[in-house]
């Protein structure tokens, strides 16, 4: 009986521009890819899916569009304090979002249009499969958009890539939910209103990849290789006793967003627990011989360098990024072994 041939899959933590963790490196990965004469230089080259949530998204559908992960690197780092470096008054942000997109949306948009003379390319341009979560508070669900992998997927690759990205960045409290219309590929416009960042729901979209493996590809459990990316965490914990446990103390005391930090630890801590259950079992009893490859990058902040999802200094962003080498450093001979040494891999 021939081998089963791998599927695999890279998946994107949501993080805001805390996204130039895992652009440096895989900017790094492909570097490398290039320094030893691979003939696929290219992210989207070598995984079957590609999922990705908030500024994961961002980068997931630009990898997957053949955009250089070193590109997407460059666009957070020299561009974060004029994508947040005007950030409205406490007062403010009471009533409104702390920041406007426009910056933003030019940035996506010149960037994705730039391979494709001018143009604006849409999900079916996609080069592999992406899946990219978002939450539509029109129908008040959770939601994913993914390009046209499964003959039944019939909706979301008319949608510029551009609004997909910014629809699944549109964090609460850091911008408004995202609202705009298209023409689709049949010439009818439509309409694509407040839409809200996937992070409510999957700031880590790995099980949800995991899932569409299954589902929409047909591909068994043992055939999965799984790589994770993190955008870097500071662990939540507070164990002092406290009487104020308000507004202020949630979302602003100390500039900090506990809730939105809270909930986004939780989601992803949540997700590393079932992902070790499914790949291991139950008391890690199948942990010599797992269900299936799964590798996980990721570092942790402490108080000395803390890196806001907002975050506009420049020498904090590149620490960060240096942090990403690191990992790269330590993990870059398996994940070439892994994800980038066979012919599983798309090339569509």
């Amino acid at each position: 009986m021939a081998e089963q041939k791998p599927f695999k899959i890279l998946s994107i933590d949501g993080g805001g521009i805390r996204g130039v963790f895992p652009a440096m490196f895989l900017s790094k990965l492909e570097a490398r890819l290039k320094e030893a004469g691979n003939k696929k230089t290219q992210i989207y080259q070598h995984f079957d899916l590609i999922c990705g949530t908030s500024t994961g998204g961002i980068i997931a559908i630009a990898l997957a569009l053949g955009i250089p992960a070193h590109d997407i690197y460059k666009l957070y780092l020299d561009n974060a304090s004029k994508i947040f470096g005007n950030k409205k008054s406490f007062f403010a942000q009471v009533k409104y979002a702390a920041h406007e997109r426009d910056v933003l949306e030019k940035l996506i948009k010149d960037k994705f249009a730039e391979n494709y003379k001018g143009n604006d390319p849409r999900l079916k341009d996609c080069k592999t499969a992406v899946c990219i979560p978002i939450y539509d508070l029109l129908l008040g669900k959770p939601s994913v958009l993914k390009s046209q992998y499964h003959p039944k997927f019939s909706r979301d690759y008319h949608i510029p890539a551009y609004k997909a990205a910014l629809a699944t960045s549109a964090a609460p409290t850091f911008f408004n939910p995202y609202s705009t219309t298209y023409t689709d590929l049949n010439g009818i416009e439509t309409p694509f209103q407040n839409k809200v960042d996937g992070g409510v729901m999957a700031n880590n979209p790995t099980l949800l990849g995991i899932i569409e493996a299954q589902i929409a590809f047909y591909q068994p459990l043992s055939a999965l290789r799984v790589l994770s990316l993190g955008t870097g965490h500071q662990k939540f914990t507070d164990g002092k006793k406290r009487t104020k446990w308000g507004l202020w103390y949630w979302m602003k005391q100390d500039s900090k967003t506990r809730l939105i930090d809270l909930f986004m630890q939780g989601q992803s801590q949540q997700v590393q627990n079932l992902i070790s259950l499914l790949q291991n079992g139950i008391d890690a009893e199948k942990k010599a011989e797992p269900n299936f490859m799964y590798q996980r990058i990721e570092t942790e902040l402490d108080d000395t360098l803390k890196v806001e999802m907002d975050e506009t200094d420049t020498d904090k962003l590149t620490k960060l990024a240096e942090k990403a080498s690191y990992e790269f450093q330590n993990n870059a001979t398996s994940i070439i072994k892994n994800y980038c040494s066979d012919p599983g891999s798309s090339d569509t």
